[in-house]
């Protein structure tokens, strides 16, 4: 029996974010710093400095939009 395969453009960039979240998490984690506290600090405030350059975490941040951040985290937390 065949089965016919889908694929969602939004499973896409939920991986894309979860995996940016969690470089920049270990990048945070491997430089000493608290990983949540430094990522939410980002989030409210938009500003880059929270996060480290270390393992370019700052730029990969960086490319995601906040709101779609946002929406995201939210959308994961109260699916589980």
């Amino acid at each position: 029996m065949d089965r016919t395969m889908t694929f969602s453009i939004g499973d896409q960039a939920e991986r894309q974010i979860r995996d940016t979240l969690t470089a920049v998490y270990d990048a945070l984690k491997e430089k000493g710093y608290n990983p949540i506290n430094q990522i939410v600090g980002y989030i409210l405030s938009e500003d880059p400095t929270y996060i480290t350059t270390h393992n370019n975490a700052r730029n990969l941040i960086r490319k995601i939009d906040r709101d779609t951040l946002l929406q995201s985290l939210v959308k994961y937390y109260l699916s589980n």
